[in-house]
């Protein structure tokens, strides 16, 4: 039986290698996730403004945001701002894939129930874990010391 793509996006984008990021999801939903499903929507800045306003009662857009779920099979899903994740990519000197992979397991990571505002360094640590250990550039959490809370 195939399994739905993790990722849809709003308007598909050329530019980007989609066949990786979708692997890149599976390996997410399989090791950080534990074999938990879990959906990202790639959008636009528009949107990504609409739903942190809807859901966070902020006006303004973000680059990634996480929405849990009740479901013991499903951890939830996540919405990802493609303009966002391609200026970051160009600011921290990597691709616009690996930028999008970094809002992927931050995403998951809170999904999984970890919060960086709250707990005391556990995010920063899974999420530094888990970014070498997937081959990431530098995470949100990390460089959060250069700009203040982009990630939700």
């Amino acid at each position: 039986m195939e399994r739905d793509p993790l990722i849809t996006y709003r308007r598909k984008p050329v530019s980007l290698d989609l066949a990786a990021l979708e692997s890149f999801a599976e390996s997410l939903r399989k090791r950080v996730a534990r074999g938990r499903e879990f959906h990202c929507l790639v959008t636009n800045d528009i949107e990504m403004a609409s739903l942190n306003q809807r859901f966070r009662n902020k006006p303004e857009t973000t680059d990634v945001l996480s929405f849990p779920s009740d479901d013991p099979d499903r951890i939830g899903d996540i919405a990802v701002s493609l303009p966002r994740a391609r200026r970051q990519a160009r600011e921290f000197g990597h691709s616009p894939e690996d930028e999008v992979r970094i809002l992927l397991l931050h995403g998951v990571l809170h999904l999984m129930g970890h919060d960086h505002e709250t707990d005391s360094g556990q995010m920063q640590r899974a999420e530094q874990r888990w970014r070498r250990k997937l081959s990431l550039p530098a995470g949100l959490i990390s460089r959060a010391g250069a700009r203040a809370g982009e990630c939700s």
